[in-house]
């Protein structure tokens, strides 16, 4: 074992996704699943490159959807709570335009969850919140 050392990491705060259409991803995160936007800034030479964080209302870590950088979209994974997996999952379903599982499901040992996809791949997976 090695010595453990001080760190000044403190937070998860903010997971990555590569996405094909920032105003794409953004309507999906927001429009279907009820995300806010938490920022959406212009940077780099001439305004070229923007950084677009959203996330659930009352959240402290966000999302950055970001366009590839050096691979293809898609591929990311993040898991977000619900009080209600059931009645999420029916209010994706009803939809008709949402690619999710058919029903939520749990295995001994894991919450209740389902996954949901975005338009690019990426999976969100709806987890029961713990009881408490």
């Amino acid at each position: 074992m090695t010595p453990t050392t001080s760190t000044t990491l403190t937070e998860l705060a903010v997971t990555m996704f590569s996405v094909t259409d920032q105003d794409a991803a953004r309507d999906f995160y927001t429009g279907v699943l009820g995300f806010e936007v938490r920022g959406d800034d212009r940077f780099g030479e001439d305004g070229t490159d923007r950084w677009l964080e959203v996330a659930p209302p009352g959240s402290s870590a966000r999302l950055a959807l970001n366009p590839p950088m050096g691979g293809s979209a898609g591929g990311g994974a993040i898991g977000v709570e619900s009080t209600d997996v059931l009645a999420e999952h029916a209010r994706l379903a009803a939809r008709g335009d949402v690619d999710l599982d058919p029903a939520p499901t749990r295995v001994p040992g894991a919450p209740l969850l389902f996954c949901v996809r975005d338009p690019d791949g990426n999976a969100i997976w709806v987890v029961e919140a713990p009881a408490g």
